[in-house]
């Protein structure tokens, strides 16, 4: 081979060296160029998501306080309902005892006191049964959950372990008592 020739083909081959390296170059700025493309969307995401993530945090920030409103006016005014059905209540009491001053007969103004009195209290009562307070029955057998016997007795006509006689009316709130009833008990 001929130096000519020799050096026709390193000049093709330097060339063919120098056309390699640009395609690799192309090549890799393109690649670089997608790398690039890729990481500004997954940080536009990120600030996306970052935000959203602020919003959402914000939100439940106002829910939670705006619960807790709720739940404190809801605590505070709960016995609302109770308190406007105990006012008729009231109203009939405050009769009763205007009625007092009349210069009625006095047989005729304690039986009407008396009426007034009794429709008063079933209507008392009528109300706390509304709101689940319930007295606690003297006819069933003694219960220590709802009854404090006080005294034990013993008595011909009534079973062991039945109520004698009530001291003091017990009252319940749904299934819980209130207070217990005093109660006298049979041996």
């Amino acid at each position: 081979m001929s130096k000519e020739k020799l050096q026709d083909d390193n000049l093709i081959n330097e060339e063919a060296i120098v056309e390699n390296e640009e395609i690799n170059s192309d090549e890799m700025n393109a690649d670089a160029k997608a790398v690039e493309n890729e990481f500004d969307l997954l940080q536009s995401e990120l600030t996306e998501l970052k935000e959203k993530y602020a919003r959402v945090h914000a939100d439940f920030d106002n829910i939670k306080k705006r619960l807790e409103r709720e739940k404190y006016t809801a605590v505070e005014y709960a016995n609302e309902k109770f308190a406007k059905d105990m006012i008729p209540v009231m109203d009939a009491l405050d009769g009763a005892m205007k009625s007092v001053e009349s210069d009625a007969d006095k047989a005729e103004l304690f039986e009407k006191l008396k009426e007034g009195i009794e429709l008063t209290h079933k209507q008392f009562l009528t109300q706390l049964e509304k709101h689940g307070v319930t007295m606690v029955k003297h006819d069933e057998p003694f219960d220590p959950n709802i009854h404090n016997a006080v005294q034990a007795v013993d008595h011909e006509d009534v079973e062991s372990g039945q109520i004698v006689q009530t001291f003091q009316t017990g009252y319940k709130y749904k299934n819980r008592p209130l207070r217990e009833a005093m109660v006298i008990v049979a041996n």
